[in-house]
């Protein structure tokens, strides 16, 4: 993808204050994301945290912002350690606005490899467990 998917931040350069909001996001998000997964039963837990992370990134991405500081905190911070599942989606909208095949080769490839991934490494911890 040639051109971001966030409209108000290009490349730059790293700084301790945007590490700190990014990590403190994070922090915040994954906290969350652990209260949920307590008060509802897997997987529908995950689908919700997945599917609302997803609505809100999308509704971030789509907002003009005037800090700087803030995309990076909500979107990569907050959003990303509450969801399992938004950089995924924000980067197959990305290729699907570029190119249909990419973006199915993406999102499918994507859903392929994770599954086989999981099954591998279910089967390995077995293995290695015995």
């Amino acid at each position: 993808m040639s051109e971001s998917v966030d409209p108000d931040v290009g490349p730059g350069p790293l700084s301790m204050r945007l590490l700190g909001v990014i990590a403190l996001g994070g922090a915040l998000g994954a906290l969350a994301r652990w209260g949920l997964v307590l008060l509802w039963p897997a997987p529908w837990a995950v689908l919700l945290i997945n599917t609302l992370g997803c609505g809100l990134i999308g509704v971030l991405l789509a907002r003009p912002l005037s800090r700087p500081l803030t995309r990076p905190f909500l979107g990569t911070g907050v959003l990303g350690g509450f969801t399992t599942f938004s950089a995924y989606a924000v980067e197959g909208v990305g290729l699907l606005s570029g190119s249909l095949l990419n973006g199915f080769l993406y999102l499918g490839g994507t859903l392929v490899a994770a599954l086989a991934a999981t099954w591998l490494g279910l089967r390995l911890g077995r293995v290695v467990r015995r």
